[in-house]
């Protein structure tokens, strides 16, 4: 099968950051299939572009996986700017996803997938499937408009309204619609009037693969002990400083925990993440540890010389209904989850019986669930990630969703 991908976020090579596509592609590309992405050249995290693309439309990236093509297309670094300027950033990878699509990605493919947000990577796709005669499916990520409606992203109103006409739109004319949460389908079938039938279930998932691979020669201890943390109890959070992870909450928590050996690590990049080390550094706090990106096995690293990982997000509805990535990381590297995300990252959380819920932008909940977390014996916290890691292997293998994807796809071909 030929596969047109289309993802203005997949990640280079060696990234930290979310990588759900970076593996399934590997995946799809295993198992005989030909990949082509459409990806674009601005970090989601930093807002920044690789030197190599700069002064570029399209760009063929011969740094990538192999078996995989991958074309970077054009992104305007204005998105941290205004309003106006992210409206371009997103609008700007519509217009140089098209023409990648047509002149870079030539021929015939079976199907094109498409994941959001932004939800307006959806007119690449739809303009590609009509002039391709190729059939797409629309993936969903992060529900939109409501989450960029929830996070300030979007405010202007005649964009919110267009926004919501073209998911309409683009939902009508998708072959199918994946949903990474229970909850998104609920709210696609109850509030939007999407066909259950149209819908699949293809989640989030955790990379076993990776995190059995660090694990055969890294010593733990000793990477925490060379780390200087070697009696702390370390909880560490991966991912963006964003605006929608509201990263504030742990600063504030951690200023309520200096009494305690409990250490905050933060790994990542993103729009807050000098006001997060100037709030830290304004409040003289030792327990707050802000390190630069790293790739995602070295990210393993630091997830396995950790007690513990947090997910965290910004206190809306919205949030209620995803499931974080970095949840699965910390379940397949078998450590407990402090999670400040409600709905049904509670449940998945609960289910596994693999970590503390603590109410999100609530200081005080978050310092007890990290205490009550710190005051467990080893056997406990062990226990914890063992039940994780259990869950996880059970309900969210990403080799096997990435097969499971495929055969969704084969049933409209």
């Amino acid at each position: 099968m030929r596969i047109l991908l289309i993802h203005q976020y997949f990640l280079e090579k060696g990234d930290g950051g979310g990588s759900r596509f970076n593996e399934m592609t590997q995946v799809w590309a295993n198992q005989g299939h030909d990949i082509t992405v459409l990806a674009g050249m601005v970090h989601y995290a930093t807002g920044k572009k690789a030197d190599r693309y700069k002064g570029k439309f399209t760009f063929k990236d011969e740094q990538f996986y192999e078996k995989v093509d991958v074309v970077r297309c054009h992104v305007s670094e204005s998105y941290n700017v205004s309003f106006l300027g992210r409206l371009w950033a997103y609008f700007s990878f519509v217009f140089s996803s098209i023409y990648a699509g047509l002149f870079k990605a030539k021929g015939k493919y079976d199907v094109i997938v498409v994941t959001s947000p932004p939800l307006f990577v959806g007119i690449t796709a739809y303009i590609l499937s009509k002039l391709k005669r190729t059939p797409f499916v629309f993936e969903i990520r992060d529900l939109w408009p409501e989450s960029a409606i929830d996070t300030g992203v979007l405010k202007s109103g005649i964009m919110i309204k267009f926004a919501y006409w073209f998911e309409k739109f683009i939902y009508k004319r998708a072959k199918l619609i994946n949903v990474l949460t229970p909850a998104f389908r609920d709210k696609l079938i109850q509030n939007k009037k999407v066909p259950a039938e149209k819908i699949i279930f293809i989640p989030n998932a955790a990379d076993f693969t990776l995190a059995e691979k660090v694990q055969e020669n890294f010593d733990a201890a000793a990477f925490k002990e060379e780390l200087g943390l070697k009696d702390k109890f370390v909880i560490t959070y991966v991912g963006a400083h964003g605006v929608a992870n509201h990263l504030i909450q742990l600063v504030e928590a951690a200023e309520k925990l200096t009494d305690t050996n409990i250490v905050f690590q933060l790994i990542g990049a993103g729009m807050r993440k000098e006001s997060l080390i100037e709030e830290a550094k304004k409040r003289n706090l030792s327990n707050v540890i802000f390190r630069d990106p790293v790739s995602k096995q070295e990210v393993f690293k630091y997830i396995l010389a950790s007690d513990a990982g947090a997910s965290v997000l910004k206190k809306v509805d919205t949030f209620k209904t995803i499931y974080s990535n970095k949840t699965f990381d910390y379940m397949s590297c078998k450590r407990p989850i402090l999670l400040a995300i409600d709905g049904v990252s509670r449940e998945l959380v609960n289910d596994a019986k693999c970590g503390v819920y603590v109410e999100p932008e609530n200081s005080d909940d978050i310092v007890r669930g990290a205490k009550e977390l710190a005051s467990k014996s080893a056997a406990e916290i062990q226990q914890m990630g063992e039940d994780g890691y259990a869950h996880a292997k059970t309900h969210f293998d990403r080799e096997l969703l990435a097969k499971t994807y495929v055969e969704k796809i084969n049933t409209i071909l």
